[in-house]
């Protein structure tokens, strides 16, 4: 796969990040501003992006489940730069709680954030991509797309989702010159798990859920804190790789256990798998 239209020495690049207040996403920009990218990093909150303008990197505010937020920041970038050559679709958070318990509008917000906000971006990026028949769109998916949890569906839910998108986005836009790919983290050091886990005891307290939401919590916790962990600039690495790879795989997993999760799922049956997950997260 690929168009070929990798970016040499020299030449111009310009790049959107979303979700760049910390954590992956500002470490997404730094690796790329200081690769010599031009970039533009937008979060709903700019204050927490001062660093990022410290480092030359152009911020300001953006809040993917706005549409028209969303298209006065291409607007700007392209009135600014005259191009855009990369969508880093990086701005999505992971809720947990037990399904019958999670409030709808809830499941509607993350996939508003992880799935919605992304596509809308991505229509709003191609018709600049498609005109120049070059550019890159990176999804961070994760390896949730691939595997799943208890306690965890709405979310799961999403990252399936961004996965089935990003494939068929892929061959749509191969003939414009344009190449979608995926990256999955594993298990990394960011606020994700936080609030992944805050959610998932706030909303399973008082329920027949609760006391393997708290075993699900320790968990997370410990995952967060150990060597199974890695940090953000593992998946800054590979969106940094499948930017300027001249033919870029269609996904790349990122941080430690990522590529082993994945294969995992591939080999193992659903029987073997539903085994593996809940000796994992219920015992």
């Amino acid at each position: 796969m690929g168009s070929g239209a990798a970016y040499g020495v020299g030449m111009t690049k310009v790049a959107l990040v979303t979700g760049a207040s910390s954590g992956i996403g500002e470490s997404i920009a730094v690796h790329l501003v200081e690769s010599g990218w031009t970039v533009h990093a937008v979060a709903r909150r700019v204050d927490r992006m001062a660093g990022l303008a410290a480092r030359g990197v152009t911020t300001f505010a953006m809040d993917v489940t706005d549409d028209a937020s969303m298209v006065a920041g291409i607007d700007r970038i392209i009135e600014e730069q005259g191009q855009i050559d990369a969508l880093v679709n990086n701005a999505g958070y992971g809720s947990y709680g037990p399904v019958e318990h999670v409030p709808i509008d809830e499941a509607r917000r993350q996939f508003e954030v992880n799935v919605f906000g992304l596509a809308r971006l991505t229509q709003l990026v191609t018709p600049h991509l498609r005109t120049r028949r070059r550019g890159r769109i990176v999804n961070i998916s994760s390896i949730g797309g691939k595997i799943y949890e208890p306690l965890g569906a709405w979310y799961h839910a999403t990252k399936f989702a961004v996965e089935g998108f990003s494939d068929s986005l892929r061959i749509e836009l191969a003939p414009f010159g344009i190449d979608v790919v995926i990256v999955e983290p594993g298990p990394i050091l960011s606020e994700w798990n936080t609030i992944a886990r805050e959610s998932l005891v706030e909303r399973s307290v008082g329920t027949v859920y609760e006391d393997a939401a708290r075993r699900m919590a320790v968990l997370l916790e410990r995952v967060d804190t150990s060597r199974m962990t890695s940090g953000p600039e593992a998946v800054a690495e590979k969106v940094l790789k499948a930017l300027e790879a001249t033919n870029p795989a269609a996904r790349y997993p990122a941080g430690r256990g990522a590529r082993a999760a994945v294969v995992a799922r591939r080999l193992l049956p659903d029987r073997a798998m539903d085994l593996v997950v809940r000796q994992a997260f219920t015992s």
